[in-house]
């Protein structure tokens, strides 16, 4: 393992792998280790399966209720019914299984595909060999642009600076060194390691492989990943409730309808067929497809905003998610670094309201003078200068990159500046140091030394001052006034770069061995850096503390940074609700779950730290949602309920989340929990609707046989009803729009039950209100004509079109059918106006009226179905009214 490297020197860490530096391993060396610790390659879930897909499509207990009952039906040689039941199942496995296998195919393109290569050295010569070929012991070279292969002590770093974000979160490039180091440093802090999955942005260096594959860092994160327990979402557990309450209802009336029977004289055979038949017949046979296609258009819709759900359940949980933990940088901010302020003499102008044209003519000298200063004294480059400027592609370390920008954008032609002022020497910025120094010579053979670097060293070192092209001496009380000004800016979340120049003579050189090189400075201004705000950022994370939603910045800013940024997000931000990464480690479990919830912004924490604020948040019984872009962020990623990866991320944190964000914007996340509830709240209207219709069945069965009637509907009758008549407004209630206040809606609780009191009250009192409607119907037909055919036909009609039309008060829950636009879901009525025809089909097509045993109606016939239909529309309406009153009330109350 590399966990003890850092503590030994190089000589020992050689002697260690068995390594001579300068010649590296021998070509049997390799090969002989290769077969002892195999491929350079991370642990991983075994590769995708279509079949293994396919095989969870099945894992639901409202599926295996249908597959029970699809068993019964052929036990009792009702060969259509079975094979009905069980196209119902083969659809949802077909849904369900054509949107997961599109996720997963469009993560894979997502993925890096490109092989990755290592230049080593063997037998005393450079090779380029593929980086999983590579084994502890050898020598490897790293160079500014390449990946690190390994997990590698470093020998030799000349101004090597690497990228360990995805690694350690720390966001700035950490310049790396060969030194011996103290035993109890943590990973952040081992310099003198490079380790796998980072990148090198600067330097070259050279170093020996001492972990690869799962002994690196990288693979003790993949190999935790792999064992972690994925737990249920709340609709799996939610739906696996309703569907073990559903099954015990349906056997407990059947149970009763057995033995009522039996009371009454009927026989054993013939009440254990009718209970059965019935039990079979109030499985809702459409829910299991509907559900599915609910979460497949909210998954398609999610998609269209830049957001690709992974798992269809997935879709569904965000609607309940009360919390969501988002990194600042990408998510809430650019994710790039821009300088937002330059400070001179007497000017400080916000790059981001005006421009160099706001400024007269003289103060824009100043101002020009620090864009090439930073511009000199900045390694950066734009690698395709001739393209037009939003195309352009700019290399370097990212406050360089932000110099180069502004200067590029207020028309300096960079590569001419560097051509005509070439540089001769460099002192490279370092920690230590505080600063960066260039020696250039102008085409006038003039020497002159630009600086940038920290504000107090700088402006420390200055003298003089740049007065738009005169330098005058900078005194004690301007000398106070930046230094004030500075300081008000880092309060506000900048990053502060000073800018200056000193003319020297010809002879000076050798600056790195010079001890006058910072002295004598001649100020030019201030270069004020940060990484912005996206524009709809403020807006979003006040959308989500209207809808309930807990909003919570994780940063590895310090803690004054964090907090002017969450002053900008209008996210609390008192002393209370910021927490700083070495306080979280002291906090215990206990008490970090009592500060949980006064806690907004969370400032140089260790990604690690995520994990303890999803366990506290779900200790409480929130919901997290939890975004994160580097290998680090994996292990968080699946503890929470949902793990929101970053498009531009990590592989590992793409392959662990549940949902990719493919534009890295915070807003999309809400725009995905708004899609959520909606997903939720439909998916609770089609629970209504086919409930409503199932028990409607169920009671007109019941009381037929308790009243020692003949059935009046018929099996063929009641599938019809369920697939075909209700089939069409069933699916279209899967695409009916997200009410326009569902986020001004308090999140839903995962404790609470997907058929709640409103609803069990509402299915209850339509299906007895319309049962007994039709049961009615039914009696006084027969009663009148003596026809049993046109009195189950009579009562056939009355319930299927009764269901058409209270189908557009499931629509919402919390809004009459008359304040709720009827021609918002078009699909709606089409599905109403197809079932109306196929009704119509079914009673005057001959071939159909053999198969229902049914006779055709007059027009008497159908205004009394029509009437009854909408009685009980007026019904329901009135029990939601109540219930719409009660809730207002309810909450006037808390508000109270």
């Amino acid at each position: 393992m590399s966990k003890y490297y850092y503590a030994q020197s190089v000589s020992r860490v050689a002697e260690v792998t068995g390594v001579v530096i300068s010649d590296g391993l021998s070509a049997q060396q390799a090969a002989r280790r290769a077969r002892e610790h195999g491929n350079n390659e991370l642990p991983r879930e075994k590769s995708f399966s279509a079949l293994k897909l396919l095989a969870s499509q099945f894992r639901s207990i409202l599926i295996y209720i249908l597959l029970v009952a699809a068993a019964i039906s052929f036990l009792l040689q009702d060969i259509i019914d079975a094979w009905v039941i069980l196209a119902a199942v083969v659809l949802n496995v077909v849904v369900g299984f054509i949107q997961e296998f599109r996720a997963q195919k469009s993560l894979e393109k997502l993925r890096n595909v490109v092989t990755q290569y290592a230049e080593v050295r063997r037998e005393g010569q450079e090779r380029k060999v593929e980086a999983k070929e590579l084994v502890p012991g050898d020598i490897v070279f790293l160079r500014s642009g390449n990946k690190v292969p390994a997990d590698i002590r470093i020998v030799t770093a000349d101004d090597l600076r690497i990228d360990e974000a995805s690694l350690t979160g720390e966001s700035v490039p950490v310049r790396k060194t060969a030194e011996v180091l103290p035993n109890a440093v943590v990973l952040a802090e081992q310099r003198n390691m490079a380790f796998m999955g980072t990148t090198i942005v600067a330097g070259t260096g050279l170093g020996i492989v001492v972990a690869i594959g799962k002994e690196t860092q990288l693979g003790h994160i993949a190999e935790l990943i792999r064992t972690m327990k994925e737990e249920d979402t709340p609709l799996q557990k939610k739906l696996g409730s309703f569907a073990k309450v559903l099954g015990l209802v349906i056997v407990g009336i059947a149970a009763v309808i057995f033995v009522a029977g039996i009371l009454l004289g009927y026989s054993f055979e013939e009440m254990f067929m009718t209970a059965v038949a019935l039990a079979v017949a109030a499985v809702p046979e459409g829910l299991v497809v509907v559900v599915t296609v609910i979460l497949a258009i909210g998954m398609q819709r999610i998609l269209k905003q830049k957001s690709l759900v992974r798992k269809l359940v997935a879709a569904e949980t965000l609607g309940s998610t009360t919390v969501i933990c988002t990194d600042k940088t990408g998510t809430l901010t650019e994710g790039e670094m821009r300088v937002v302020r330059i400070i001179t003499h007497a000017n400080n102008l916000d790059t981001v309201r005006a421009s160099i044209s706001d400024l007269s003519g003289e103060a824009a000298k100043s101002y020009f003078f620090a864009l090439i200063i930073g511009v000199l004294a900045s390694d950066a480059f734009i690698e395709n200068p001739d393209e037009a400027l939003e195309h352009r592609n700019i290399i370097g370390l990212p406050t360089e990159k932000a110099l180069v920008l502004l200067a590029s954008q207020a028309g300096i032609n960079i590569r001419k500046m560097r051509r005509e002022n070439p540089r001769r020497e460099v002192i490279p910025f370092s920690s230590a140091r505080k600063y960066m120094a260039t020696l250039h010579e102008n085409r006038a053979q003039e020497r002159i030394l630009y600086y940038k670097g920290a504000p107090e060293i700088l402006l420390r070192a200055a003298t003089k001052i740049d007065l738009d092209g005169k330098i005058i001496q900078l005194d004690s009380k301007k000398r106070e006034a930046l230094k004030r000004e500075y300081e008000k800016l880092s309060a506000e979340g900048l990053r502060i770069l000073a800018l200056g120049f000193k003319k020297v003579d010809a002879g000076f050189q050798n600056i790195q061995e010079r001890t006058d090189v910072l002295q004598d400075l001649v100020f030019v201004g201030f270069a004020g850096i940060k990484d912005p705000l996206r524009k709809e950022a403020r807006e979003t994370i006040e959308r989500c503390l209207e809808a309930g939603i807990h909003p919570v910045m994780i940063t590895g800013d310090h803690r004054l940074t964090a907090k002017a940024i969450a002053a900008e997000l209008n996210l609390p931000h008192e002393d209370r609700n910021i927490i700083e990464g070495k306080e979280l480690e002291r906090l215990n479990e206990k008490e970090l779950k009592e500060r949980i919830a006064e806690i907004s912004v969370y400032a140089r924490v260790n990604p690690n730290d995520k994990l303890r604020i999803i366990d506290a948040w779900q200790s409480r019984g929130q919901v997290v949602a939890m975004t994160g872009d580097g290998v680090n962020d994996a292990p968080a990623l699946k503890s929470a309920d949902i793990g929101v990866a970053l498009g531009s991320g990590t592989d590992v944190a793409k392959e662990t989340a549940d949902i990719v964000l493919l534009d890295n914007n915070f807003k999309t996340i809400v725009y995905s929990v708004q899609e959520g509830r909606t997903i939720y709240e439909n998916i609770k209207k089609v629970i209504l609707y086919l409930m409503s219709d199932s028990f409607t069945e169920m009671v007109i069965i019941s009381l037929a046989i308790l009243f020692r009637w003949e059935l009046p509907l018929l099996a063929a009758q009641i599938l019809w009803i369920n697939l075909i008549t209700d089939g069409f407004p069933n699916i279209a209630l899967t695409l009916e729009p997200g009410e326009k206040d569902i986020m001004q809606q308090q999140p839903v609780s995962p404790k609470a039950k997907m058929v709640d009191t409103e609803m069990k009250l509402i299915i209850g009192i339509v299906s007895l209100l319309t049962g007994v409607m039709a049961l009615c119907i039914y009696y006084f037909t027969l009663k009148a004509t003596g026809d049993i055919e046109k009195a189950r036909t009579m009562t056939f009609v009355a319930v299927a079109i009764d269901s058409l039309l209270y189908v557009f008060s499931c629509r919402s829950m919390r809004y009459s059918i008359w304040h709720r636009e009827t021609f918002l879901n078009k699909y709606l009525l089409f599905a109403v106006m197809m079932g109306f025809g196929l009704q119509l089909v079914a009673v005057y097509v001959p071939f159909f009226q053999k198969i229902f045993h049914g006779v055709p109606l007059n027009l008497f016939d159908w205004v009394i179905v029509l009437t009854v239909g909408v009685a009980s529309v007026f019904v329901i309406e009135i029990i939601k009214w109540f219930f719409i009153v009660w809730n207002k009330r309810m909450l006037r109350r808390r508000v109270a």
